[in-house]
Formats: C-alpha cells, sequence, structure tokens
C-alpha cells in the first residue's frame, strides 16, 4: 500500500507512482487522441460537414450519457471501495482478536508454562502469515514455525494451511483443557477468539473469491469506451482541434476509475493501493510476543 501525506497537493499533482493509471492507459490515450483528430480532420476539412448538420445533435445525446456514466461509475466506485474497506476491517478485526488471545491465554497460563506460551506465541502471528499469503494465492510460507520444525511437519501445504493452524490451536487448548491447566469456564471464555480466526477466514475469501459480476463489467468497459468514441463526433464544431486533448482527458478520467475500481476490489493482492496485509501480520507478530 502506497504510503502519503493527503495535505501535500503539489507533490501528489506531479507523483507518478508505479500503480497511476496514465502509465497502464497511456497508449489507449495516444489512440483515442489520434481518432479525433481524424474525426476532426474528415469533418471541418475533407467533407466539411455544416455546422447544422444532424451531427451536432450528439452533444445533446451527450450530455444525457455523461449523467448516466457518471451513476455507473459512482456505483462502480463505491462497490469496490466497500469491499476493500471491508477488507480492511476485517483484519483489523484479526489484530484486535489476536491480540484478546494472547491477552487471555497469558492472564490463564501464567509465567509458569514456558512451552504453551511458546507454542502460542509463535503459532497466533503465524495464522496472519498463513492468511495473508492464502488470500494472495501464494505458496504458504510459515517463517514463525522454522524453529519448531515439528510444527511445520503437522501442516499439509497441498490442503488449506489457515484451518490446519485454526485447528492446531485448538487442539492445544483442548489439551491443556484435558490437562487440567484450563478450565470449563476458561476454554468457553477462550472460545470466541478461536473460533473468530476462522470466520475472518471466511469473509475474506468471500471478498477475494466474489468479483463483481461479469455483465456488470462488460458493460462499464463498452459504455466507456462508445462514450469517448462518439464524443469527437458532436464536438468538434464548438471545440475544432481542441477535442484532441479533451477527448484523451475525458478517457483518462473514465478509464481511471475503472482501472482503480478493479485493483481494490480485490484488496488481498499485491497492488500499491491493496491492503497491507504482510505490515499488518508483522504487527501481530509484534504485539504477540510482548504479550506472551
Amino acid at each position: 500500500m502506497v504510503s502519503y501525506n493527503p495535505k501535500e497537493w503539489t507533490s501528489l499533482i506531479f507523483r507518478f507512482h508505479e500503480a497511476d493509471t496514465f502509465r497502464k492507459l497511456l497508449w489507449l490515450i495516444v489512440a483515442f487522441c489520434g481518432y479525433a483528430w481524424l474525426i476532426a480532420f474528415l469533418e471541418a476539412s475533407v467533407f466539411k460537414v455544416s455546422e447544422t448538420s444532424h451531427l451536432r445533435n450528439i452533444t445533446a445525446l451527450h450530455s444525457i450519457l455523461g449523467f448516466v456514466i457518471s451513476l455507473l461509475l459512482v456505483f462502480r466506485t463505491n462497490t469496490a471501495y466497500d469491499r476493500w474497506w471491508e477488507g480492511r476491517k476485517l483484519w483489523g478485526a484479526l489484530v484486535n482478536n489476536s491480540r484478546n488471545l494472547a491477552i487471555k491465554l497469558s492472564a490463564i497460563l501464567g509465567k509458569d508454562d514456558e512451552v504453551s506460551c511458546s507454542f502460542f506465541r509463535n503459532i497466533i502471528p503465524s495464522y496472519a502469515a498463513a492468511l495473508r499469503d492464502h488470500l494472495r494465492n501464494d505458496i504458504t510460507r510459515i517463517e514463525l514455525f522454522d524453529n519448531n520444525p515439528a510444527l511445520v511437519d503437522q501442516l499439509d501445504h497441498q490442503k488449506h494451511i489457515p484451518n490446519q493452524i485454526a485447528g492446531l490451536m485448538l487442539a492445544k487448548v483442548m489439551e491443556l483443557h484435558r490437562a487440567g491447566r484450563i478450565s470449563g469456564e476458561q476454554l468457553i471464555f477462550l472460545n470466541p477468539e478461536l473460533q473468530s480466526f476462522t470466520e475472518i477466514c471466511g469473509a475474506c475469501e468471500r471478498i477475494k473469491n466474489t468479483p463483481i459480476p461479469f455483465s456488470y463489467t462488460v458493460f462499464i468497459k463498452k459504455f466507456i469506451f462508445f462514450y469517448v468514441l462518439s464524443l469527437p463526433l458532436g464536438y468538434v464544431f464548438s471545440m475544432g482541434y481542441l477535442i484532441v486533448p479533451v477527448t484523451g482527458f475525458v478517457f483518462y478520467v473514465v478509464a481511471s476509475l475503472e482501472l482503480i475500481a478493479e485493483e481494490i476490489e480485490d484488496p488481498f493482492g499485491k497492488d500499491s493501493n491493496d491492503l497491507p496485509t504482510a505490515k499488518i501480520a508483522h504487527n501481530i507478530q509484534v504485539h504477540i510476543h510482548e504479550l506472551l
């Protein structure tokens, strides 16, 4: 995720980072500008279309379509941002629940049971690391288990890694319960945090595996394409060759909104505008080591 100061207007206006949409759309912008110049040249110089031509009615049509496309882009942007923000809330809940579980275990187990504390000190932040890689479709690397090969051997990397780690946590808690280190009341006390890990994972998977319906995506892209394509036809009379940069700019604005929405609707990847899940997972590791 890009770190920036929203109050620095000048630096933001002239800043081009790797996720900037202008770079991605550059060749399409050039193509639309060339198309606009060709239309302006044909209408004004070759065919010498009269200013009273019915083509001028396209300007009225564009006024109506402009309102429609603004509604579509607002819907698209809001939907994508809602998914991004929901993902951030889920990872915030993962941070809080990891801390709460560590605090409860620290109070229940005390300082005498160093073996159990060490187990949870490693496995709680490992869940966040595993969920990060799971949502990125990476091969999960349980770095925090490097000092405990026995735990690594219990994991089947061909199966759902976060579920296996959640299962190991629950199995350890039940083992402590059977050994009398955790009472029945304390087991109920720990259950909400233990259950929340799988619930958070499932909610993140729902966001990742359910994109915007295909029909919406295709329709918006087609609408943007034909809207910009027809722009020079009606406005060349009033704007002349100035329609060339205007067409490129309009395409840049509307297409950029669609590209940004595409990027943030899956907030768990490695794009510049995605959630900083790696940083959050690292913070969980630091906090758990402080608490246990």
